[in-house]
């Protein structure tokens, strides 16, 4: 290898250790290559493995080019890992001429290195064109597979910084999101007349698309208490800030004293608007009244809903009584439904997190372990029983990863 070549690699093997940006990276690797084998023009076409193709991300001509890596020359380098060296490209079967036509460049000539990286990954393909001389010999095979080698690490590198700072600025994001979504979680227990009453909520990731709220409807013990039990599709800050959403909605329409009906009604409406055409909310909005012990309730895509009866042990399993809110237009709501509650009764709103939390064989706790757990425990509280089905489905997970969001309210008239 020539001295001079060697000292410009050993330079730019200096500035590649020094942090930039990936754009300023493949720029250096591209100006090198030119310089030490005077090459006409380069470029670096990078490698995504989902769509199996080449992107240049930066050309000398700054012209942005995808090509698949099941042809042409630079995609035979990418599959076989190995530096090919045309001397015509015109005799080449393999020479995609699509570059030359969008970018209005001719190319003789070229030299093709892989970008190996660490754990030999595959991280792209430099490409030199049109050498002075006219041809690449092997010694520029040479040099160029050295500055490839350097290149390719580089790139991970960069690649790496460049995830760490997305994912930081997304788990700020998510703290701040997690910060507003408990902030507006119950923080006091309403105090019931005959009744007692709890809630729960554990996300799945920092910020979880369920959301739980219980909003007494006056000062006394004996005034009504609404309830709400919303889960979003997926979870993450969008999802967090759809449910923040309902509940605002909820608590304004109740203060102008709006309807279970007309709230769920106008609520669905607004999020039709607001939300993508796969995104929903599932909700439970209901209003207990402890002085005639019924709950008038809609269940929007929310259930199943459990309605145990104390007097017999009978568990009444409900379902939805509408569609998802935000999927579609609805002229007219359906009347709320009305459950009557007798001393002992429980009323269980979970979502599906709970039924659907899975075990290391793939089990689920399904329906009838929540009756069983609750058959158990219907002399404890509100909050007892949901203390104990939370241990329970953690125990039954038995370490597997959380996967969905748990929220739970359990109301519970008293037994006498």
């Amino acid at each position: 290898m020539p001295v001079d070549a060697l000292m410009r690699l050993l330079a730019v093997s200096r500035q590649l250790a020094a942090p930039m940006d990936l754009k300023s990276l493949l720029g250096l690797v591209i100006d090198a290559g030119r310089e030490v084998l005077g090459a006409e023009r380069g470029a670096v076409l990078l490698y995504d493995a989902r769509r199996r193709e080449l992107h240049a991300k930066v050309a000398t001509n700054e012209e942005v080019i995808r090509v698949t890596i099941d042809s042409g020359i630079a995609g035979a380098c990418a599959r076989s890992r190995k530096t090919i060296n045309v001397e015509d490209v015109g005799a080449d079967p393999r020479f995609n001429p699509q570059i030359d036509r969008a970018t209005g460049f001719t190319t003789r000539c070229l030299v093709s290195v892989p970008l190996i990286g660490l754990d030999e990954e595959l991280v792209g393909v430099m490409q030199l064109l049109n050498p002075a001389r006219g041809y690449f010999d092997a010694g520029d095979e040479n040099i160029a597979e050295v500055l490839a080698s350097h290149a390719a690490v580089a790139i991970q590198r960069e690649r790496l910084l460049a995830e760490r700072i997305v994912r930081l600025k997304m788990e700020r994001d998510l703290e701040a999101a997690r910060v507003i979504q408990e902030g507006v979680l119950p923080r006091l227990v309403p105090i019931l007349g005959g009744y007692d009453v709890a809630g729960f909520s554990r996300p799945a990731e920092q910020t979880g698309g369920d959301i739980y709220d219980l909003i007494p409807m006056g000062t006394a013990p004996s005034s009504p208490l609404a309830l709400l039990l919303a889960d979003a599709s997926g979870h993450g800050i969008g999802p967090a800030l759809s449910v923040v959403q309902v509940r605002a909605m909820l608590r304004m329409g109740l203060r102008l004293g709006a309807s279970i009906a007309d709230l769920v009604q106008q609520i669905d409406a607004q999020l039709l608007q607001d939300l993508g055409d796969d995104q929903f909310v599932t909700a439970f909005v209901g209003c207990l009244d402890p002085v005639r012990h019924d709950l008038v309730y809609h269940a929007a895509g929310q259930g199943p809903l459990l309605h145990f009866h104390a007097a017999d042990g009978r568990a009444e399993w409900r379902g939805a009584t509408a569609l998802p809110l935000g999927v579609a237009e609805v002229a007219v709501m359906a009347s709320p439904v009305r459950m009557v509650l007798e001393p002992g009764d429980f009323v269980v709103l979970l979502t599906d997190g709970f039924y659907e939390c899975a075990n290391r064989d793939g089990a689920v706790y399904g329906e009838e372990r929540v009756l069983e757990l609750l058959a158990r425990h219907r002399a404890l509280d509100a909050r007892g029983v949901i203390d104990a089905l939370v241990r329970a489905v953690d125990e039954f997970a038995g370490g597997v990863v959380q996967a969905d969001d748990l929220t739970a309210i359990i109301l519970r008239r008293h037994a006498s």
